[in-house]
């Protein structure tokens, strides 16, 4: 019997590795994929049954045919983790165009670089799961986030949109949310991040959320997350007061 596979994107820092460890030491194979090879590397020494396959997801050709290593190498593909995100808080503050476009690049189109990669594999398949990592951020506009919760809140709309379209093939798609998670991109925020978790509790909520459940979002932690979905249902006069409030924002 064959052991089943996880594909993971942004598998070399934070949650994606994380989540990698995690697959591993229960026994999946993983391949893991980002841009710096040594740090890919470094994990796929450590554990026989994870594999290393650099990758800019930027780069749509590129995306092919790592895709189609990963298929040679490891034969049947049963999940694909796409988590590639960037974040640059300095540059948040203010319209930096460029700075949008960047990030939008990687979070955005990289993700959807890599869902077009897998799309026709799977739906040939008829059986998967394809996993996009969004955000906290994503859910409504907050202050200093230009570029990463507008790139996140299209994320949003975008996997609820391919839920539909996958479902015909019996696929599933499945949104992931996390809060605050203590990885080398949160480490750049200059504020007290509530709630703040773990890159090892974040992967242990998500590998349940895959393989024991089936909810089209796993989102953490609660105490957080719910929070924020019922800050969703507010009228955006007392949303912008109560936000504006919570984070100091002062009128200039």
């Amino acid at each position: 019997m064959n052991k089943k596979t996880i594909w993971i994107t942004g598998g070399s820092t934070g949650i994606g590795k994380a989540l990698a460890i995690k697959f591993a030491n229960k026994g999946w194979n993983v391949a893991i994929s980002a841009r710096r090879k040594e740090l890919l590397e470094n994990i796929s020494n450590s554990y026989e049954n994870i594999f290393s396959f650099p990758l800019d997801v930027t780069k749509k050709t590129q995306c092919v045919e790592v895709f189609e290593k990963i298929k040679k190498e490891l034969k049947n593909i049963d999940i694909c983790f796409f988590s590639t995100g960037t974040w640059n808080p300095k540059k948040e503050k203010e319209i930096d165009v460029e700075q949008i476009e960047d990030v939008f690049k990687v979070n955005f189109f990289g993700t959807l670089n890599s869902i077009k990669t897998v799309e026709q594999y799977f739906k040939d398949k008829k059986h998967g799961t394809i996993s996009i990592v969004s955000s906290i951020a994503g859910y409504r506009g907050l202050p200093n986030s230009t570029g990463y919760g507008p790139s996140k809140s299209a994320l949003n709309n975008l996997a609820e949109s391919l839920y539909f379209d996958f479902k015909r093939s019996n696929v599933r798609v499945c949104l992931v949310s996390p809060g605050f998670i203590k990885t080398p991109m949160t480490d750049k925020n200059d504020f007290k991040m509530p709630f703040l978790k773990t890159s090892e509790y974040a992967a242990e909520k998500i590998y349940d959320g895959l393989v024991n459940k089936n909810d089209f979002e796993i989102h953490f932690p609660k105490s957080l997350t719910l929070i924020l979905k019922l800050l969703n249902f507010l009228p955006s006069k007392v949303y912008f007061n109560l936000v504006g409030k919570m984070t100091k924002y002062q009128k200039k």
